[in-house]
């Protein structure tokens, strides 16, 4: 067989593997434990996705080192769609608290697919901290700087960043106690230990209703389905801050556009199913399903954003 004759016949091969992508499993890897909305999210979205595509995904947890770990492995992975990655808000912070010291380069070596939801988030207080509302949380702070402590997740988490950016707008100083996850600071706050946590509604609302810690406010634009009891920032007495966390969907860079619009496209698809829209609202998430531009632009105003507030409150990376 002639060279061309080969090269024609790679080519057809090669096109009609193209063609017929999906043609095995898809991995898609959650770089944080089970449960949480990253892994909640992931889940009820691609269980929809996989039957249009024809193709089981299977989700790939692998938490560790602020998510850095299992996104390393989703950059290093073949550029053929047969690898996807879900990453939250603590993705565009670590890009300025790592900056330099990534194990991959977030510019080039992921590509945004699509912004599944956004989570805005909810501030919450002890039931014997003093202040009903934001208005009353500042004023008492600015009277006892340094005396109002805070908790999150961890440093750089959404939490974290969203609190000192309300520290930076209204001028206030309050004093932040990092925990491994948001159930021992949420504990913290139960007892007193802390009298300030923020997270999202799906994890908190259900202590705020159960008389366990109240709600001060939501970190949104309009009150949301979920929590709409809760009033927003402005509502509240503050500053009308918006702050989330959210759920995008990327793949390794090089994945060809062709097989990134199709899973662009598969994600609106799904997410735009009644009943993915109500599981979303019911837990406090905005449904969105955006194309790969969009998510690009969305990924790229979050990273200068929280680069803005590590700055300013010269946040360092845990080490």
């Amino acid at each position: 067989m002639s060279k061309a004759l080969l090269l024609a016949v790679f080519f057809v091969f090669a096109s009609t593997a193209k063609a017929q992508y999906p043609n095995k499993p898809i991995r898609w890897v959650v770089p944080y434990t089970g449960g949480g909305i990253t892994d909640v999210v992931t889940r009820v979205v691609t269980q929809k996705m996989s039957g249009p595509l024809g193709q089981p995904i299977v989700v790939d947890n692998r938490p560790g080192a602020n998510s850095i770990l299992g996104s390393d492995l989703a950059a290093k992975a073949a550029p053929d769609g047969y690898t996807m990655l879900t990453v939250i808000a603590g993705y565009a912070a670590n890009v300025t608290l790592y900056q330099g010291k990534l194990p991959f380069n977030p510019a080039k070596d992921l590509v945004p697919v699509s912004l599944a939801g956004i989570a805005p988030l909810i501030m919450t207080a002890n039931n014997n901290f003093p202040a009903k509302d934001v208005k009353e949380l500042i004023a008492y702070a600015k009277a006892n700087p340094g005396k109002v402590n805070f908790g999150s997740s961890g440093i750089g988490a959404a939490a974290h960043l969203t609190t000192e950016l309300l520290k930076q707008t209204a001028g206030i100083d309050m004093v932040h106690i990092p925990f491994k996850g948001t159930a021992p600071a949420l504990t913290a706050e139960m007892s007193g230990d802390i009298q300030i946590l923020v997270d999202v509604p799906s994890t908190l609302m259900p202590h705020v209703r159960g008389g366990k810690i109240k709600a001060l406010a939501m970190f949104s634009k309009e009150r949301i389905q979920g929590a709409a009891e809760v009033p927003t920032m402005a509502e509240a007495g503050g500053p009308p801050i918006e702050s989330s966390t959210w759920v995008l969907f990327m793949a390794p860079g090089g994945t060809p556009k062709a097989i990134v619009d199709r899973m662009a496209a598969e994600t609106a698809k799904a997410i735009n199913e009644s009943e993915i829209k109500d599981r979303f609202n019911q837990i406090g998430i905005i449904p969105v399903g955006n194309n790969p531009e969009q998510a690009a632009k969305f990924l790229d105003d979050e990273v200068a954003k929280w680069a803005n507030v590590i700055t300013k409150a010269g946040v360092k990376a845990e080490q």
